[in-house]
């Protein structure tokens, strides 16, 4: 092999790599923003703000992406100096956005890119995008699961080198969706039946849509438990409602069809709590509130209220974030501290139901082996279950005369560097490349 100099072995690499960088979900769950670099060309995936360049959304995640960021603007504590944006600096990002529907192609700068459906939320996205021939399929987050309004993830016909993979539970397989929905329903009638409270602490978009008609149908079908009130607490979920309610054409077959008949997200035994001081807390009763994590907020207030009595649930029915007190709950303390620091017994029962819009293992080995990239960067998942991930990748797809795809695992600000040869791609070199951010003193 003929050697170079530095200067020219530099020059002439740089034109062949990819970079793909994590700023946030690297070894994490949450932060998703991914710096994918080729052939001179930057796209940032999963960007939050970014009101300089063209921004690239379908039409419910523009609707949902207002609605949430003003939200974020007026629930924060952070003084004015400290915010990364205001009002003006959404306006000015919402006039950036340019709305993009499933399986349109679009070719800007050399950049050919196509969104798929995802099925994590409504109108979320997979993109596909090709620079030079080489092609990268990037999930976010992704759910191959049919459920009651959303259609599952689509799987692209083409087998990308570069698949950029959420992996949020990571060797975790979930219940089926029968099992699951008979345990949460089961669970929430038991406590009511006892004269208890059920928490259900949740986000305000995704599962809780979900999880409002699985309950509306429940109460539906069993009358002796329609005068036991159901309530939502989130003027954030109320509002995406309204969003749904528009773009009932982009959910699945049973939501279009139902619709004929009557609209499925105007609820007949489930009230929007619209404050905590217009709540009569007497008797037994269900209310969904937010935020999911039990850090603030209504969630908290109403944990706080009832997790002293032993009739009381609460029912975490989602992934659970390290630190958070929806994480400590789990361990069932003896008692918790309230926000204002006061030491409150924890005699409540609590359940987990996973109702998590992400794959598990089946889904994202299954997911992998249907378009059998060469190449696979995990991101969006704890570091631990990342690694269980990774090691049971290699032990599924082992077989270098079948199908034996390296596996990347950057942690935030971290590159992988890969090294593409040719229009058409004959191979391609991996490796780990470090970010270094210099000090601003």
């Amino acid at each position: 092999m003929a050697t170079k100099r530095k200067g020219e072995e530099d020059a002439t690499d740089e034109r062949h790599v990819m970079r793909i960088m994590p700023l946030g979900a690297g070894n994490e769950v949450g932060r998703s923003c991914i710096i994918l670099k080729f052939q001179g060309k930057t796209i940032m995936l999963d960007c939050g703000v970014h009101p300089v360049r063209r921004i690239f959304m379908t039409h419910p995640t523009k609707a949902v992406m207002q609605m949430m960021l003003r939200d974020f603007l007026r629930v924060s504590n952070i003084s004015v100096e400290d915010q990364i944006y205001d009002d003006k600096d959404l306006e000015r990002c919402v006039a950036k956005v340019e709305i993009i529907d499933f399986h349109q192609e679009k070719m800007i700068n050399g950049i050919k890119f196509t969104p798929y459906n995802a099925g994590h939320v409504l109108g979320a996205c997979m993109f596909l995008i090709e620079i030079g021939g080489v092609k990268v399929l990037y999930t976010g987050d992704y759910s191959l699961e049919n459920d009651r309004h959303l259609m599952a993830a689509e799987i692209p016909g083409v087998s990308p080198d570069v698949l950029i993979v959420e992996s949020t539970y990571g060797v975790q397989v979930h219940q089926s969706v029968v099992e699951r929905e008979g345990r949460f329903t089961g669970q929430v009638e038991s406590v009511v039946r006892r004269g208890g409270r059920c928490l259900i602490p949740v986000f305000a978009l995704g599962r809780t849509q979900e999880l409002l008609l699985i309950l509306d149908e429940h109460w539906k079908a069993h009358p002796d438990l329609q005068h036991i009130p159901i309530y939502f607490a989130s003027k954030l979920a109320a509002k995406a409602l309204r969003v749904y309610q528009t773009y009932i054409n982009m959910m699945n077959d049973r939501i279009r069809k139902q619709i004929a008949i009557s609209n499925p997200f105007q609820f007949e035994y489930i009230s929007n709590l619209k404050s905590l001081k217009d709540f009569d807390d007497t008797g037994p009763s269900v209310v969904m509130a937010s935020p999911g994590m039990l850090q603030s907020g209504v969630s908290r207030q109403l944990f706080e209220r009832w997790c002293s009595d032993k009739k009381n649930e609460c029912l975490i029915p989602g992934y659970v974030v390290e630190g958070t007190l929806a994480k400590k709950i789990l361990s069932l303390p003896k008692e918790i501290t309230s926000m204002d620091g006061r030491l409150l017994p924890m005699n409540c029962s609590v359940e987990y139901i996973s109702f998590s819009a992400h794959a598990d293992f089946v889904g994202t080995s299954g997911f992998i082996e249907k378009v059998a990239p060469p190449h696979i960067v995990l991101v969006h998942g704890e570091k631990t279950e990342m690694m269980r991930l990774k090691a049971a990748l290699h032990k599924k797809f082992h077989n270098p005369k079948v199908y034996q795809p390296q596996v990347y695992t950057p942690a935030n600000t971290v590159d992988v560097v890969l090294e593409f040869r040719g229009e058409k791609v004959a191979k391609a070199i991996g490796r780990f490349g470090c970010f270094y951010q210099k000090s601003r003193g």
